[in-house]
C-alpha cells in the first residue's frame, strides 16, 4: 500500500512502515508478557527469564525466517540466496526451538515452570504477528490474487527507484490475516483471564494452522511448491495442527500427573 521511505529525501537511512510495524509488534509482544505475567501472579524471575529468552529467540527466529525463505526460493527458482525476505512460519520454528533449548538448559534457575505460562505466550505471539502482517500490507509483500471484490486493494510496485501503482486490485491477504490474528489474540486473552484456560497454545497452533493453510489459496506471490502441489507454508501448517492436537493431550496428561504445575487447579478443585 505505502512502501515509500518515511524520512525526507537525503537522509542517510530509510525508514519504512514495514520496519516500524515489525518493531511495534515486538514491543507489543513483550508488553503483553510483562503485563499478563504480573496479572497472573507469575514470579518476576520467570517473567525476566521469558523476556530475555524471548529476545534471543526473536533474534534466532529472524535468522531462521531468512534461511527458510531462501530455501523456499530455491524450490521455486533453483537459486539459493539471501535476499532480505523472511517467512513467519520459518521464524516461528527457529524461535520456538531456541526458546525451548534455552529453557531446558536454565530451567532449574527459573522460579516456576513453563507449563504455568504456556497459555500466556500465544497472546504475545498473535499480537506481534498481527502487527507484522500489517507491515506486510504496507510493504506490498505476501499479496493476494487479483479480485474484483469490494475488498480489493491496489498495491505499489517498484520500478527503478520509484514506486508506482500496479494497476490491478488484489485480495489484501495481509489484512485478512492481521484481523484474524488480533481476533485470536482477543479470544485467547478472554479465555486466559475468564476461565484460566490452559490450552491457548494448542488453540493457537490448530486455528492458525488451519487458517494459514486456507489463506494460502488466496495468495499470489511466488512461494514454491512441495509434495502434492501444496506450498511450504501449507506443509508446515499441517504440522502445526498436528502439534496443537498432540500438545493438548500431553498437557492434559501432564496436568493430571503433576497438578502442582498448575496452581490454579487447586483453587478450582477447592471451589467445587
Amino acid at each position: 500500500m505505502y512502501p515509500h521511505n518515511l524520512l525526507p529525501e537525503g537522509w542517510p537511512i530509510e525508514v519504512h512502515l514495514y520496519g516500524v510495524l515489525i518493531a511495534v509488534g515486538i514491543l507489543a509482544a513483550f508488553a503483553i508478557i510483562i503485563f499478563y505475567g504480573r496479572k497472573l501472579s507469575v514470579s518476576e524471575k520467570m517473567i525476566d527469564f521469558i523476556f530475555f529468552n524471548g529476545i534471543a529467540s526473536i533474534a534466532v527466529g529472524f535468522g531462521s525466517a531468512a534461511v527458510f525463505q531462501s530455501f523456499y526460493d530455491y524450490i521455486a527458482t533453483g537459486k539459493f540466496e539471501f535476499n532480505g525476505k523472511i517467512t513467519f512460519i520459518g521464524g516461528l520454528i527457529g524461535g520456538v526451538i531456541c526458546f525451548l533449548l534455552v529453557y531446558l538448559i536454565f530451567r532449574k534457575k527459573c522460579d516456576g515452570t513453563l507449563s504455568q505460562v504456556i497459555s500466556m505466550l500465544p497472546c504475545a505471539i498473535l499480537a506481534g504477528h498481527g502487527f507484522g502482517r500489517l507491515g506486510c500490507l504496507f510493504a506490498g509483500c505476501c499479496y493476494g490474487a487479483e479480485t474484483d471484490s469490494i475488498f480489493g486493494v491496489e498495491f505499489f510496485v517498484k520500478h527503478g527507484h520509484e514506486y508506482v501503482k500496479e494497476g490491478v486490485t488484489r485480495h489484501p491477504t495481509q489484512l485478512y490475516e492481521a484481523l484474524f490474528l488480533f481476533a485470536m489474540c482477543a479470544v485467547c486473552t478472554w479465555l486466559l483471564f475468564r476461565f484460566k484456560f490452559r490450552h491457548n497454545m494448542s488453540l493457537y497452533l490448530v486455528t492458525y494452522g488451519i487458517f494459514r493453510f486456507l489463506i494460502e489459496y488466496l495468495r499470489a506471490d511466488a512461494r514454491g511448491e512441495l509434495v502434492g502441489g501444496i506450498s511450504p507454508s501449507q506443509f508446515w501448517s499441517i504440522f502445526m495442527v498436528l502439534a496443537g492436537v498432540a500438545l493438548y493431550f500431553w498437557l492434559e496428561y501432564f496436568w493430571q500427573k503433576y497438578p502442582s504445575a498448575f496452581p490454579e487447579a487447586k483453587e478450582d478443585k477447592a471451589n467445587k
